[in-house]
């Protein structure tokens, strides 16, 4: 019986820490009015028949706070990343001078700084409701465990467990928010 409780505590674990690790992905992709090369991840650019990650054709990088640049590795590859730029609907407006692409970052006004704020809120509430999710399920095969013979004892430890981790795994997620929302609100 102690292996599928450790069982039932792993997986729930995993759940916990994917739902960290997404939340950590989602927050990158929300800008906070400064210019970082992982702005563009996800972008995928058509090279030789195949797509392909942006990163993987060319430079990213940042010369200064507001500015993005791309220097592709192929000068052909230009108008194929810049439509793709386009295409991804981020809200950028890239220019090249037929070497590098440049995509200037526009600051933040108050009134998009509070809007973002309010995603960033809502990304972590959905985080927290995976973690509870992922509480919930274990919870209900500790139950049915114990109508298959799992001690008393064993299963209100391994609740006070998950209980626990749900718990750490929250404030991971209000530490992150709160991390997210101060760099948003920061001029």
């Amino acid at each position: 019986m102690q292996e599928e409780v450790n069982f039932v505590l792993e997986e729930s674990k995993e759940r916990m820490d994917a739902a960290i690790t997404h939340l950590e992905k989602e927050l990158v992709h929300i800008r906070a009015g400064k210019a970082t090369p992982s702005m563009l991840d996800g972008i995928m650019v058509e090279y030789y028949g195949t797509m392909t990650p942006l990163n993987q054709v060319s430079n990213v990088s940042t010369p200064d706070a507001r500015t993005v640049a791309i220097q592709p590795w192929e000068k052909n590859l230009i108008p194929v990343i810049e439509k793709a730029i386009l295409a991804a609907n981020l809200g950028f407006n890239p220019d090249n001078n037929g070497e590098i692409i440049r995509i200037n970052i526009p600051a933040l006004t108050e009134e998009r700084r509070k809007q973002l704020v309010k995603q960033v809120s809502q990304e972590g509430e959905t985080a927290k409701v995976s973690i509870r999710t992922a509480r919930k399920d274990a919870k209900e095969q500790l139950k049915k465990m114990l109508k298959d013979g799992l001690s008393e004892d064993m299963e209100k430890d391994a609740e006070e467990e998950v209980q626990q981790m749900t718990d750490d795994h929250g404030k991971k997620v209000d530490a992150l928010v709160e991390a997210k929302e101060k760099d948003i609100m920061t001029i």
